[in-house]
């Protein structure tokens, strides 16, 4: 097993080396300054529209409401990259780290935006009538390039398969149960593949439904939880944030069970596990925005930006925060175990801060599974037609069953999917570049109407239903 992890380990880091790291962090700062730091100026309008009721868009063509569809997406980010992915983040590159993931995610935000607009631009019907959209879309129709949009469907499958869909979370969800309450690995694996079923056959308005849920409820307790933390410790605070911006431009000495980090280690795993948070520039969100009902793609694209927002710079922040003010990112501890020990260690009540850990893995893990088996039939829809959105579910649900065996390493069970998340950015990225000019001109079209008090034009709603390719 450790001999498959360094292979794996060696393929990661080319993958992941600088490379790409530029193409994605570049990609966001080529964006930022083309629509003038929209991410700033817009991100007040972008919550304005994301808890409207959303009125202008109620006649909308689409599958679920904008903020369902947000769910949707933060459902499948919202997750153990929250809470075991800052945790493996910090662990490897110190508290410096943290930083990089601000970075990430600050220009991770107009990547997003561009993401949500294009999904909603080029997206189509399927021949069961459920819209279909995201980077395979924008690709072929956008780009003109097939067999780019068919790589990106195929490392998309991969990704639900064995990425960030499934592995991944089981694999923290049974792990944190055992630790805490000795729960059997293998009940959990039962239970969660039960549960998966019953949701994931009901296809995406089944998904919204129990996303716009959960997602919202346990971001807030999480919050919340993380909040008391901070306020017990508020004197600690300003020395945290120091050391995390210290520590992303120096070294990290080794203390206690960290083992030291260098910049480099810092800035990589920032950004990546930045990246598996929230998602920016992967491809995945644009999916679940293509089903938003809006007659706007400018709109969608304010409302997906916000995604990166809640993920990272909120959620993401208080996991670091919390574990460089417990001092656990130096113990030997690692991923959820991690965590759990920080809150354990900071809430008042110590079994309350475990509950809370335990409890949001649980739920974030789970949405974040309905999430990423979405993302993954619109790909198999994209390459195989409706016919193949079956034996996809089924299939997914077979690879939940045996992931709750908990046959892999945590530390390959990552590894993998840092692997297959960077195979899918590389063609997203590729196109978010080349339709820029289309991303800055619907902008400006948008907000210039706006400025005059003009309407904005509804989509072209029966060319949307002839542009069905499947």
């Amino acid at each position: 097993m450790e001999k498959l992890i360094q292979i794996f380990s060696k393929i990661d880091s080319i993958v992941w080396g600088a490379p790409l790291l530029i193409l994605l962090v570049g990609t966001g700062i080529y964006l930022t300054v083309r629509l003038g730091f929209l991410q700033i100026r817009k991100l007040p309008l972008a919550f304005k529209y994301l808890f409207s009721k959303e009125d202008e868009d109620s006649q909308g063509v689409g599958d679920v409401t904008s903020f369902q569809a947000l769910c949707t997406a933060l459902a499948a980010t919202i997750g153990t990259g929250n809470i075991v992915g800052v945790a493996t983040a910090i662990k490897a590159g110190g508290p410096g780290a943290l930083f990089w993931m601000w970075v990430a995610a600050f220009f991770g935000m107009a990547t997003k935006y561009a993401e949500g607009l294009l999904a909603v631009k080029y997206r189509v019907t399927d021949k069961n009538g459920q819209m279909s959209g995201g980077p395979m879309y924008y690709i072929e129709r956008g780009l003109g390039n097939k067999w780019l949009a068919k790589i990106f469907a195929v490392f998309g499958i991969g990704v639900a398969y064995f990425g960030i869909g499934t592995f991944a979370q089981i694999n923290a969800m049974s792990d944190s149960l055992m630790d805490s309450y000795g729960v059997p690995v293998i009940v959990t694996g039962i239970i969660i593949t039960i549960l998966v079923a019953m949701v994931t056959l009901g296809g995406i308005k089944s998904i919204a439904k129990v996303s716009e849920k959960i997602v919202p409820f346990m971001a807030i307790l999480y919050m919340a939880a993380s909040l008391v933390i901070l306020a017990v410790n508020i004197k600690l605070v300003p020395a945290a944030i120091a050391l995390v911006i210290n520590s992303a431009f120096k070294p990290t000495a080794a203390v206690g069970g960290f083992l030291g980090a260098t910049v480099r280690q810092a800035i990589q795993n920032g950004v990546a596990r930045g990246v598996f948070s929230n998602e920016s520039g992967l491809g995945s969100a644009p999916i679940a925005a293509a089903a938003a009902k809006t007659k706007s793609c400018v709109r969608q694209g304010l409302i997906s930006m916000t995604g990166t927002f809640i993920d990272t710079i909120v959620i993401c922040t208080m996991t670091g925060i919390t574990l460089i003010l417990t001092g656990t990112w130096k113990s030997d501890l690692a991923g959820a175990a991690m965590t759990n020990a920080a809150f354990t260690n900071g809430m008042p009540i110590a079994s309350l801060g475990k509950f809370i850990i335990t409890v949001g893995l649980l739920f974030f893990a789970f949405t974040t599974i309905l999430g990423w088996n979405y993302y993954g039939e619109r790909c198999t829809e994209y390459l195989f037609g409706v016919k193949g959105i079956k034996p996809y579910r089924y299939i997914f649900i077979g690879i939940v069953a045996i992931g709750g065996l908990s046959i892999l390493k945590l530390d390959l069970i990552w590894v993998i999917a840092d692997i297959v998340n960077g195979l899918m950015a590389i063609p997203n990225l590729i196109a978010l570049v080349g339709l820029s000019g289309i991303v800055v001109s619907e902008t400006k079209m948008y907000f210039t109407k706006i400025k005059n008090n003009q309407w904005v034009e509804d989509e072209p709603v029966e060319e949307l239903k002839k542009a069905a390719v499947r």
